[in-house]
């Protein structure tokens, strides 16, 4: 059996799903209502190249962890009725992320469509968070 192209499977996930523009994010934001940006991208991308301001910064590998109240690992800054928007670099893993915080009971979920980079390259504002990382890049001499 061929592994399945796992872009071909975003791609057909996304139907599933509410994907946002740029531009639907940024109202988002603006409209007053609780929500909850994720960053789903490594720590490393993060420090990297910034973040979408005002984003938690959610590893991908732990999100299903810090989303359930009953995991030692809970981040009590997800709640069932907020909305949660969450994004990665390019829109691939926020498809899954989405899809799996859906399956865990939470209902108003969507995710950056254009991912990070769709964010930046629309010149749009960028967080350095290098500094409350709690992580940095040991520089070879």
């Amino acid at each position: 059996m061929p592994i399945t192209n796992v872009f071909a499977q975003v791609n057909e996930l996304k139907k599933n799903i509410v994907n946002l523009s740029v531009d639907e994010l940024k109202s988002a934001q603006a409209d007053g209502r609780d929500l909850l940006l994720v960053d789903l991208r490594e720590i490393q991308e993060r420090v990297d190249l910034g973040a979408i301001p005002g984003s938690k910064h959610v590893p991908r590998g732990m999100l299903e962890f810090w989303a359930d109240p009953s995991s030692p690992y809970y981040r009590d800054w997800f709640t069932e009725d907020q909305r949660i928007i969450v994004y990665c670099a390019g829109g691939g893993r926020s498809v899954l992320a989405t899809l799996a915080l859906k399956d865990m009971g939470f209902t108003d979920v969507a995710h950056l469509e254009e991912g990070f980079k769709g964010w930046n390259d629309a010149g749009e504002p960028v967080e350095d968070v290098k500094g409350s990382a709690g992580w940095g890049r040991i520089e070879k001499s």
